[in-house]
């Protein structure tokens, strides 16, 4: 019998994937039996899985398409609970739970501030999200918002606060704890000569990266310092473009998306959260567990229930260039904040003390 079974599209790069790989992987931990109901096998998460998970690809091309095989699953494993992530995926969970017919408790997380995303200059999918969250999601038995922020967000959107519940993201796991004592694959880190800012993200509008080079710019005029930024996206041509414009190309290495970095993390002078909205900010907690301190935009209240004490980290104003290169120089001129108190706060989003709060939603019991 199949304890929980938790739906994504595939295995992308993304947050909420790996969020949700942590929680799979955690429940199996604790002797559950996991499904992971892929609607296509791909991703690059895919490698590092755990043989724990019993893995289920539904094997279409396209997330619209698994309805009918998800349905047929649905009936013929009938798991106890049904965790799903990300809108469309969480849009398909309800779709096929409620066809499968069968007693089956139905949870959805939503990891970003879905009002945010759907504003003008976006694409007509993401101005529509809004509309759809309030149509499906109260047919959900729990929606879990990864940040208090998003819960607001979501009951101004419609969604009936009796089905909310705020659990933050799990991101301290043994996983991110071992790749914190690895060596990062990239001189600047290995034999650091310059302090090096790092941000970590996909390369698109709502992560901003535009500011942080902006801001670095600003910052390399008063002080010898790197940039490092990891991840991939549209935008990558432009901040490429940027980054020449400015004459940064010695200086600034975008190195692509890394499946592993927290090993990047301890060696950096400070990381940086640039985004112009954030669910939560899962690159702030491992920030804390490398005992580096954090700058970050305050967008909606994520980082801001994250870096709650300013020891911990800074939180700037959405597009300030100022504001984020003072804030970086404060850190890059005194000397850095205990590590141990940082790490320390980080374990308040450990895998053990989230599972808990997952447990009980999804069984009643911790």
């Amino acid at each position: 019998m199949t304890d929980l079974a938790v739906f994504l599209t595939d295995l992308g790069g993304g947050g909420a994937e790996r969020v949700m790989i942590n929680i799979a992987e955690g429940f199996a931990d604790r002797g559950y039996a996991v499904d992971l109901v892929l609607a296509k096998r791909q991703g690059p998460y895919l490698a590092g899985l755990s043989s724990r998970l019993n893995l289920i690809d539904l094997a279409v091309p396209r997330l619209s398409r698994s309805l009918p095989g998800f349905v047929r699953y649905l009936r013929r494993i009938r798991p106890t609970a049904l965790i799903a992530a990300l809108d469309d995926a969480n849009i398909m969970a309800i779709l096929a739970g409620k066809l499968a017919r069968a007693p089956i408790r139905i949870l959805i997380t939503e990891h970003s501030v879905v009002s945010q995303g759907a504003r003008p200059g976006e694409s007509l999918k993401r101005r529509l999200t809004p509309w759809l969250v309030r149509m499906f999601y109260n047919h959900a038995d729990r929606v879990i918002a990864v940040s208090h922020g998003v819960e607001a967000d979501l009951h101004h959107l419609g969604v009936a606060p009796e089905k909310t519940l705020t659990i933050h993201n799990p991101i301290l796991t043994p996983a991110l704890r071992q790749q914190l004592r690895e060596l990062p694959d990239h001189p600047w880190l290995t034999n650091p000569g310059l302090p090096v800012i790092l941000g970590i993200g996909r390369l698109c509008r709502q992560k901003n990266f535009t500011l942080l080079i902006r801001a670095f710019n600003e910052v390399r005029k008063q002080r010898p310092v790197r940039l490092m930024i990891l991840g991939e996206g549209e935008e990558r041509l432009e901040l490429e473009q940027l980054v020449k414009a400015l004459d940064l190309e010695d200086i600034v290495a975008m190195p692509g998306f890394v499946v592993r970095p927290g090993a990047y993390l301890p060696q950096a002078a400070v990381l940086v959260l640039s985004s112009r909205w954030e669910g939560f900010g899962n690159v702030l907690v491992e920030a804390l567990a490398a005992g580096i301190p954090a700058v970050s935009t305050n967008c909606d209240s994520g980082p801001a229930e994250i870096l709650t004490d300013p020891r911990y980290g800074r939180l700037v104003p959405v597009d300030d260039v100022q504001a984020m290169a003072e804030a970086i120089l404060d850190f890059l001129r005194y000397p850095p904040p205990d590590r141990s108190l940082l790490r320390q706060r980080a374990e308040d989003f450990a895998l053990d003390c989230i599972l808990d709060q997952y447990s009980e939603a999804c069984f009643g019991n911790p």
